[in-house]
Protein backbone atom coordinates (compact mmCIF):
# COMPACT_ATOMS: atom_id res chain seq x y z
CA UNK A 1 0.00 0.00 0.00
CA UNK A 2 1.45 3.13 -0.79
CA UNK A 3 2.00 6.06 2.05
CA UNK A 4 -0.68 8.13 0.50
CA UNK A 5 -3.41 5.22 0.87
CA UNK A 6 -4.67 4.65 3.90
CA UNK A 7 -7.23 1.89 5.22
CA UNK A 8 -10.65 2.55 4.90
CA UNK A 9 -11.00 2.36 9.04
CA UNK A 10 -8.38 4.80 9.02
CA UNK A 11 -10.25 7.56 6.78
CA UNK A 12 -13.13 6.99 8.27
CA UNK A 13 -11.94 7.26 12.08
CA UNK A 14 -10.16 10.36 11.06
CA UNK A 15 -13.30 11.80 9.34
CA UNK A 16 -15.77 10.76 12.25
CA UNK A 17 -16.54 13.76 14.71
CA UNK A 18 -16.35 13.25 18.41
CA UNK A 19 -19.77 12.64 21.07
CA UNK A 20 -19.26 16.00 21.48
CA UNK A 21 -19.50 17.32 18.35
CA UNK A 22 -22.21 15.18 16.85
CA UNK A 23 -24.24 16.26 19.82
CA UNK A 24 -23.64 19.70 19.65
CA UNK A 25 -23.75 19.76 16.06
CA UNK A 26 -27.77 17.65 16.59
CA UNK A 27 -28.76 20.33 18.87
CA UNK A 28 -28.08 23.22 16.21
CA UNK A 29 -30.26 21.06 13.91
CA UNK A 30 -32.91 20.76 16.80
CA UNK A 31 -33.04 24.70 17.37
CA UNK A 32 -32.85 25.45 13.49
CA UNK A 33 -35.96 22.93 12.62
CA UNK A 34 -37.91 23.92 15.60
CA UNK A 35 -38.10 27.73 14.32
CA UNK A 36 -39.73 26.47 11.92
CA UNK A 37 -39.05 28.65 8.97
CA UNK A 38 -37.01 26.24 6.71
CA UNK A 39 -37.88 25.40 3.81
CA UNK A 40 -39.15 22.50 3.23
CA UNK A 41 -36.01 20.55 0.95
CA UNK A 42 -33.78 22.12 3.86
CA UNK A 43 -36.05 20.63 6.58
CA UNK A 44 -35.21 17.36 5.06
CA UNK A 45 -31.95 17.93 4.59
CA UNK A 46 -31.59 18.45 8.50
CA UNK A 47 -33.86 15.84 9.51
CA UNK A 48 -31.68 13.16 7.75
CA UNK A 49 -28.40 15.01 9.15
CA UNK A 50 -30.25 14.31 12.47
CA UNK A 51 -30.89 11.06 12.61
CA UNK A 52 -27.47 9.79 11.04
CA UNK A 53 -26.02 12.02 14.28
CA UNK A 54 -28.47 10.55 16.50
CA UNK A 55 -27.35 7.19 15.34
CA UNK A 56 -23.31 7.81 15.67
CA UNK A 57 -24.24 9.23 19.29
CA UNK A 58 -26.43 6.19 19.81
CA UNK A 59 -23.49 4.15 18.60
CA UNK A 60 -20.81 6.03 20.52
CA UNK A 61 -22.93 5.64 24.32
CA UNK A 62 -23.25 1.98 23.28
CA UNK A 63 -19.56 1.56 22.36
CA UNK A 64 -18.43 3.37 25.78
CA UNK A 65 -21.19 1.54 27.87
CA UNK A 66 -19.63 -1.96 26.78
CA UNK A 67 -16.16 -0.43 27.68
CA UNK A 68 -17.67 0.24 31.24
CA UNK A 69 -18.51 -3.33 31.36
CA UNK A 70 -15.58 -4.63 30.45
CA UNK A 71 -13.63 -2.60 32.75
CA UNK A 72 -15.94 -3.35 35.41
CA UNK A 73 -15.82 -6.84 35.01
CA UNK A 74 -14.85 -8.83 38.08
CA UNK A 75 -14.02 -13.00 38.47
CA UNK A 76 -15.61 -13.57 35.11
CA UNK A 77 -18.88 -11.81 36.02
CA UNK A 78 -20.55 -8.17 35.39
CA UNK A 79 -20.02 -6.35 38.46
CA UNK A 80 -22.72 -3.21 37.21
CA UNK A 81 -22.45 -0.36 39.94
CA UNK A 82 -24.33 2.59 39.79
CA UNK A 83 -22.57 5.67 39.12
CA UNK A 84 -21.93 7.84 41.87
CA UNK A 85 -21.59 11.58 40.69
CA UNK A 86 -18.80 13.20 43.12
CA UNK A 87 -20.83 17.03 43.18
CA UNK A 88 -24.15 15.20 44.97
CA UNK A 89 -26.05 16.58 47.65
Amino acid sequence: MRPEEGSVSDKATAASPSFEQTISELETIVNEMEQGDLPLHEALKKFERGIELSRLSQKALVEAEQKVRILTEQNGEAALQDFAADNEG
